[in-house]
Formats: C-alpha cells, structure tokens, sequence
C-alpha cells in the first residue's frame, strides 16, 4: 500500500513539474497538459467519494471556454496592433501639412494665411472675429456680417486693419456672434502646419501642430 501512494505521489509531482516547466515557458496551459493532470486527478481520487462525469465534463467546458478567450484576445491584440500601426502610416503622411482642428490659436507663416471655420449655432445679423497677437493686442478685425446657422469658413491673409503685413508669429482667434441680442464667444477651428507625429508608447498617436500643440489624430476636422 505504501509503495502505491509512493508512485502515486511520484507520478502526481513528475506531472506537477511537467506542468510547471511548461507553464514558465509559454505562460499558459496547453490542452496535453490540461488532460493529463486531468488523467491523473482521475487515477489518483478517493474510491469512495469519486468525482462524478458531470464534474469531469464541466472542467473540460471550462478550460475550452478559457482557451477560446485566450485566442480571441490574441486575436483582437493583432487588430489593435495593426489598426495602430495604420494609424501612425496615416499620421506620418501629415506633417508638413496644413490641417484644421479646434483651437483659438494658430502660427501664421511668413506671407502665409490662415484659414478658419466658426462653428455657428444659430442665425445671427452680426458675426466677426477679432484677431490678437502674441503680446495680447488687438491686431485685425474680419467682419463675417450676417449668417443662417452653419459652419462659417473665412480666410485671414495676414494683414492688420491697415493693410499692413504682419510678421510670422502665434496668433489668437476671437469669434464673437450677436445672438438674441447678446455678444456670444463661438468656437472656432483654424488652419495649421503639423510639424511632426508623436507616437506613445500605449499607441496613441499625437500631431504636433504649430500654434496649437499636441493634438490627438481623431481632432483633426480637415485636411487641407
């Protein structure tokens, strides 16, 4: 008898470290080891009190169901990876381009211009945006005037309220609307020069955009 539970013991260790050593090695339970500890489980259980076949059968049910969810996310991992690594091709092929995305604030190149879109919510008789330098001065005036509501587009060449070109540097945009009879800030988006990409290391895929800073892929409204 004791040499019995001897072997028993034995073979349950030598099946023990087989699973071990296989576990360490590919950090997961292969199904040849599943039904061999399974096997033994079987061998070595109280005659008196065995397991039933419904116990047996759930357990199988069970590791099926974990191995399939161990595919899957396996397989959903290559789709994020790939849907990544599109993201960041798409990215690339943008800097040194101009894009619009929300913001108040621009870079306006050397005779450049920038291009903007106020995001109108209602009609209004009255719609201008003021333009300020870096210092905070007021600099230009672009009179929109009267418009249904929609997604009003204008284009700044530069200039201030004299004519006068003005250097290259960061500008702030101000679009104000009378609505119901009351001045209202509306935001705006505006043009400008994605000067590289950044990609972090979760995958998340950063513009650097001149004027504006870090801006995330999906912020970008137009690619002009």
């Amino acid at each position: 008898m004791a040499n019995e539970i001897s072997s028993s013991l034995i073979s349950n260790l030598s099946t023990r470290e087989k699973y071990a050593s296989e576990t360490s090695s590919g950090n997961e339970m292969g199904q040849d080891v599943f039904l061999e500890l399974m096997v033994t489980q079987m061998n070595n259980q109280n005659p008196l009190d065995p397991q039933s076949n419904s116990e047996f059968v759930a357990q199988l049910a069970q590791f099926s169901s974990v191995e399939g969810l161990d595919k899957l996310n396996g397989s959903m991992t290559g789709l994020v990876d790939s849907f990544q690594s599109s993201q960041a091709l798409q990215a690339s092929s943008m800097v040194g381009r101009f894009v619009k995305v929300d913001s108040e604030t621009s870079y306006l190149g050397e005779g450049g211009v920038i291009a903007g879109t106020v995001e109108l919510p209602q009609s209004t008789d009255d719609l201008r945006m003021n333009i300020y330098d870096s210092a905070g001065g007021l600099v230009s005036q672009v009179e929109l005037g009267a418009s249904d509501a929609a997604d009003v587009t204008f284009v700044w060449n530069g200039v201030d309220a004299d004519g006068k070109q003005l250097p290259a540097g960061r500008y702030r945009f101000e679009a104000t609307a009378i609505l119901e009879g009351e001045p209202v800030r509306i935001n705006t988006a505006l043009s400008a020069n994605v000067d590289s990409v950044s990609v972090a290391a979760n995958g998340v895929v950063t513009l650097n955009v001149a004027g504006v800073g870090s801006v995330p892929l999906s912020g970008v409204k137009e690619i002009l």
